[in-house]
C-alpha cells in the first residue's frame, strides 16, 4: 500500500520537460523591439542547434576523459569511454550535415542582414573554445591570428562576457584529453612489464631496439624486391627514404636517447591488437582517432560554407574569414596517434611476447 503521506509526484509534460516555451522564445536576435526578419531566424536557429550540441560533446568529453583518469581504469570503463567518444563523433557528422542547411542562405541573403551582427562572430563561441581546450588544441597549437583567451576576455566588459571568460579559463584549469590519454598510455604493460617493476625500462628498452632491427630488416626486405629494373638514382632515393623512416621511427620512440613510455604503449597496443586484453585499448584509440577525423571533416565543411556564402572577405570578427578557417584545418591534438600508424609492421613480422598470460591467454601446460 503505497505511503499516504508521500506527496503526490506533479505530472510534467512533454513541453514542461524540454521547455519548449522558453527554447522558441529565443530567436529575437537583436531583441523584441527589433526583430529579425526569416532569414534571419534561419541564422540564428542553426547556430544556436550547434551550441547545443557543443553543450552535449562538452559533457561527452568530460565524462570520457573522467573514466580514463584513475591511476587503474577497469576495463568497463574503457568501454564505456569509447561509447562517448562515438558519440562525439556522431554528433560531429550529424553537425558536419548540419552545414547544409545554412547553404540554403544564398549572399545575397545573408548580407541583407549581415550588419545586424555587427562585431559578433562564431570565434566567441566559448563552448567551441571550451571544446578546443579540452581536445589539446591549446593556444600555443592555433594561428597567430587568435588567441581565445584574450579575445573572450575583450567580451568581458559585461555581465554575461565575465562570466564566459570565467568560464573559459576555469576550463583551461582542468587535464585536457591528450594529457589523461598519455598517462594512461604510458601504464601500458609491454611485453608483460608495467612502469612499477623493477626491471621495466630495461625490459620497454629492449622491445623498441628489437622493434626497430625488425622494421628495418623489413623495409630492407621491401626495398630488394622492387629495386629490379629501377636506376641507380631510383635506388638511392629508396635507401634514403627508408633510412629517414627508420631514424624517423627511432626519435619517436627514442626522443633524446630516452624511452618515450607512452608512445611505446601506443605501438604495443597497436601492434599486439588482436591480444584479448588489449582489443578494447585498440577501440579506445581508434575511437579518439576517429574524434579527430570527425573534427576535421566538421571544420572543412564549415570553411567551405563560409567560403560559399561570403566568399573571402573579412569576418564579423575582424579575422580574415576563410583564410583563418583553413588554418585551422592544420590543428592536430592527437599527433602520436597518427604517427605510430607509419611505423607499424606485419603481425607475422613483430618480435615475439615469451608469456601471453597478462593479455588474456592461458600459459601452455
Amino acid at each position: 500500500m503505497a505511503d499516504e503521506g508521500a506527496k503526490a509526484e506533479t505530472p510534467m509534460s512533454y513541453g514542461e520537460y524540454l521547455r519548449v516555451t522558453e527554447l522558441i522564445s529565443m530567436q529575437n536576435g537583436r531583441g523584441p523591439d527589433d526583430p529579425p526578419g526569416g532569414e534571419e531566424i534561419h541564422f540564428i536557429v542553426v547556430h544556436q542547434i550547434y551550441e547545443l550540441w557543443f553543450r552535449l560533446i562538452l559533457s561527452e568529453i568530460r565524462y570520457a576523459r573522467n573514466l580514463l583518469a584513475p591511476e587503474i581504469v577497469p576495463e568497463p570503463n574503457i568501454q564505456a569511454a569509447v561509447h562517448h567518444f562515438k558519440r562525439i563523433s556522431e554528433i560531429l557528422r550529424l553537425m558536419m550535415v548540419q552545414w547544409r542547411v545554412v547553404e540554403t542562405l544564398s549572399p545575397q541573403d545573408f548580407l541583407a542582414f549581415r550588419h545586424r551582427l555587427g562585431s559578433a562572430s562564431g570565434f566567441e563561441s566559448v563552448q567551441m573554445r571550451e571544446i578546443e581546450q579540452l581536445l589539446g588544441y591549446s593556444t600555443s597549437k592555433r594561428t597567430d591570428e587568435f588567441d581565445p583567451a584574450s579575445h573572450i576576455r575583450r567580451l568581458g566588459t559585461t555581465k554575461k562576457g565575465a562570466e564566459d571568460l570565467e568560464r573559459y579559463l576555469n576550463t583551461c584549469k582542468e587535464k585536457t584529453l591528450p594529457e589523461v590519454l598519455s598517462q594512461w598510455l604510458y601504464r601500458t604493460p609491454v611485453r608483460g612489464s608495467k612502469p612499477v617493476d623493477e626491471r621495466d625500462q630495461e625490459i620497454v628498452h629492449g622491445f623498441v631496439i628489437e622493434y626497430l632491427d625488425v622494421m628495418d630488416k623489413v623495409g630492407q626486405r621491401g626495398i630488394e624486391s622492387t629495386l629490379s629494373g629501377k636506376s641507380a638514382a631510383s635506388s638511392e632515393a629508396l635507401l634514403q627514404r627508408h633510412t629517414r623512416s627508420i631514424e624517423g621511427a627511432r626519435e619517436f620512440l627514442l626522443p633524446g636517447g630516452n624511452v618515450d613510455r607512452s608512445r611505446v604503449g601506443l605501438l604495443f597496443i597497436e601492434s599486439y591488437r588482436r591480444l584479448p586484453l588489449l582489443a578494447w585499448p585498440r577501440a579506445l584509440v581508434d575511437s579518439i582517432v576517429e574524434v579527430e577525423e570527425a573534427m576535421l571533416l566538421w571544420r572543412n565543411a564549415h570553411v567551405r560554407m563560409v567560403e560559399r556564402v561570403i566568399g573571402r572577405r573579412v569576418g564579423t570578427g575582424g579575422s580574415s574569414g576563410v583564410d583563418y578557417l583553413d588554418a585551422t584545418l592544420k590543428m592536430r591534438a592527437f599527433h602520436d596517434l597518427w604517427t605510430v600508424r607509419s611505423i607499424l609492421i606485419s603481425e607475422d613480422d613483430l618480435p615475439e611476447i615469451e608469456d601471453l598470460t597478462p593479455y588474456g591467454f592461458e600459459a601452455d601446460a
